[in-house]
């Protein structure tokens, strides 16, 4: 008899990109943001500028978002934050960033503090040749937040950072507190980061949390985590792949969804280019947004205390 039908054929696969986008963003463009920022000016006269601090495992890309907002706010590439592939911190020193406007010696009210990265174990790894740094004191980043820390102290995995160290800020400001926290984590390494550093970051943004300041995070890399992206920027709330890596983050950390921005930062890049520069700006003026709010609350705790 003659066989008509075949075997049942596979289905389809089943499609990485969805029709809509799971999220729904604020319709500006670019140059709205960029006017928003350029005008802004925190609300209490007592506050020179908001103060974010990122944090994150090493090669998250930390250094390469603050040069990347850098490039955008001013418009040409810039290499201010000191960035680095590898597996290992490249960051040692605790600085702050400020981003010049367009005129010398005027800066916007916003600075960025980069540390260390935070990686399994806290010491040294040792070869034939030389030692590397592996990691930052959780308690170190703590210190930070609080304010302690002095602009060019040098971390040292082998030691945490004291009252007793010449860096030590005994009355910090609220100018030199941290007002955002931002977690910053690659997209295609989120799910596979070690128990051990998920629990550093969660005991830091515990810590943020009875210092009462605001957390975010942001998803860097989302271009080496999707093929897609990597084709076209504009689709990446329409990735199921980033959504998921998103999902991971928010449960693993904590931090609701939507507190988490998805970004690419200037890497092989020699020009400016649109799409990523609307990433940056979208997430930073979050940034600014909660660490606003956080200055107000702080500022009248305060006096009302």
């Amino acid at each position: 008899m003659k066989k008509w039908f075949g075997p049942t054929p596979p289905a389809p696969p089943s499609p990485k990109l969805l029709q809509k986008e799971w999220r729904k963003t604020p319709q500006l463009e670019k140059d709205d943001y960029l006017q928003y920022l350029l005008d802004y000016q925190p609300d209490r006269k007592d506050v020179e500028h908001i103060r974010i601090l990122l944090h994150g495992p090493c090669d998250a890309g930390k250094s390469s978002f603050i040069n990347s907002v850098e490039t955008t706010l001013r418009g040409r590439m810039t290499g201010q934050a000191l960035a680095s592939v590898g597996q290992n911190s490249f960051t040692t020193q605790y600085r702050t960033h400020k981003i010049q406007k367009t005129k010398p010696g005027s800066f916007y009210p916003f600075v960025f503090n980069d540390i260390m990265g935070l990686e399994q174990d806290e010491g040294f790894v040792w070869d034939r040749d030389f030692h590397k740094s592996i990691g930052i004191c959780v308690d170190d980043i703590k210190m930070a937040m609080e304010g302690h820390v002095k602009d060019g102290y040098v971390f040292n995995p082998l030691s945490r950072f004291t009252s007793a160290d010449q860096f030590y800020n005994d009355s910090p400001t609220v100018n030199d507190q941290t007002h955002v926290l931002v977690c910053v984590v690659s997209g295609s390494t989120v799910n596979l980061m070690s128990d051990e550093v998920m629990k550093k970051m969660r005991d830091v943004r515990l810590a943020a949390r009875d210092l009462g300041i605001p957390q975010m995070a942001i998803l860097t890399k989302i271009d080496e985590a999707c093929a897609e992206v990597q084709s076209d920027l504009q689709v990446v709330y329409r990735s199921k792949f980033v959504q998921k890596q998103m999902q991971i983050l928010s449960e693993a950390l904590g931090v609701p969804l939507n507190c988490i921005f998805p970004v690419k930062n200037y890497h092989c890049e020699i020009d400016r280019d649109n799409d990523i520069e609307k990433l940056i700006l979208m997430a930073l003026k979050q940034m600014i947004d909660f660490g606003e709010d956080f200055v107000n609350n702080f500022v009248k705790t305060c006096k009302s205390e």
